[in-house]
């Protein structure tokens, strides 16, 4: 059996992340030897003791952009394949450049993509340079069916379609740590949570506030960090939005926020296959997300399981908060449908594919 390495060079906050200490530790129990390549081991304690990490010495990246990450993992990745052949690589991130490298001394990789090409293929020549390396994969696994569709269309692949895993449990457990009220009573309850980057688009949602601040009882919270802060800060400052708006920065467990909520808005221009979505759902949230590419059309059903509104489109939140009534039976619908995202179900198809390229 070959040892496994996988690779994910900038291990932050999000949704890929939990992905990752999930299927690595599950993979790690099944009995696969497995070396993890990142840029520090902060997370060390989140995977199974008897996974490596293996970590750039002397180096601090807490600041450092992705690609000086990568550079630094990759040159890991040449010494680990020089050190034993006898190895396959499940790559997280930086898709095209492990998989050069894998090419390059003959290792087989498994490609895991977390975003639709439609929000960042624009650049002809980046599209054009990523649709020739996809295809040395020996496999390219995505979390959605119509990511599959997309996918598989533009690149001229057969793509492996895993949905994420969610460790419902620790969920439900994680939701019940007492938690200060944040919303102060208001009628109407919006939360968000997401990095506060462009793709995620919280803007949309501070200009539908804005429009509403005199015209609904309402109050919004937004957990996350990132570039946009300062900017999404000083919207808020500008329009005296303050009393009804608070940005509350990154939190480790945002799942007592969110059962305080009434309504989870997704904000984004394009995801995968968002996580916190599933995990909004579960912890019987009304949804109102964008039609972005791919993931919240899937998940929810074409709109019968939540509230679909037109990609930076501000004017469809306005309407769809306006008009907002909790609706029991749709809550209880989509919860219904999480089977789907099963923990053991989903790791387990994780552990047949990789089986193929370690034996």
């Amino acid at each position: 059996m070959k040892q496994l390495i996988i690779f994910n060079p900038s291990i932050e906050d999000g949704g890929v992340e939990k992905n990752l200490f999930l299927i690595s530790n599950y993979l790690s129990k099944k009995g696969l030897n497995i070396k993890i390549i990142c840029s520090d081991n902060r997370t060390k304690k989140k995977f199974n003791k008897k996974i490596q990490l293996i970590v750039p010495k002397n180096k601090n990246f807490n600041n450092s952009g992705r690609y000086k990450k990568y550079f630094y993992c990759l040159i890991l990745l040449i010494k680990e394949i020089l050190k034993n052949k006898n190895i396959s690589v499940l790559s997280f991130q930086a898709n095209i450049y492990a998989l050069i490298i894998c090419q390059f001394f003959n290792i087989k990789i498994i490609a895991r993509m977390n975003t639709s090409p439609s929000g960042w293929s624009h650049n002809l020549l980046k599209n054009l340079i990523f649709g020739f390396f996809i295809k040395l994969a020996n496999y390219v696994i995505v979390n959605s069916t119509e990511f599959k569709k997309e996918v598989d269309k533009k690149y001229n692949i057969k793509s492996v379609c895993i949905f994420n895993p969610f460790d419902f449990k620790k969920i439900k457990l994680m939701s019940n740590i007492k938690t200060k009220n944040v919303f102060k009573n208001k009628k109407l309850k919006l939360i968000n949570v997401g990095r506060l980057t462009d793709q995620k688009n919280q803007i949309l949602i501070l200009k539908a506030i804005n429009f509403l601040k005199d015209k609904l009882n309402l109050y919004l919270v937004i957990l996350g960090k990132g570039k946009n802060y300062n900017m999404l800060k000083n919207y808020i400052n500008q329009n005296k939005l303050n009393n009804i708006v608070k940005l509350l920065g990154y939190k480790k467990n945002p799942y007592p926020y969110i059962k305080q909520s009434d309504i989870f808005i997704l904000s984004s221009d394009y995801e995968g296959s968002p996580n916190v979505l599933i995990e909004a759902m579960y912890l019987k949230k009304s949804i109102i997300s964008t039609r972005c590419p791919t993931g919240p059309r899937e998940i929810l059903k074409e709109g019968k399981l939540g509230n679909l509104i037109r990609v930076n489109n501000h004017n469809d939140l306005i309407k769809a908060l306006y008009k907002f009534k909790k609706k029991k039976s749709i809550v209880d619908n989509a919860y219904k449908t999480l089977f789907n995202y099963n923990v053991k179900k989903n790791c387990e198809k994780y552990l047949n594919l990789v089986k193929k390229i370690i034996y």
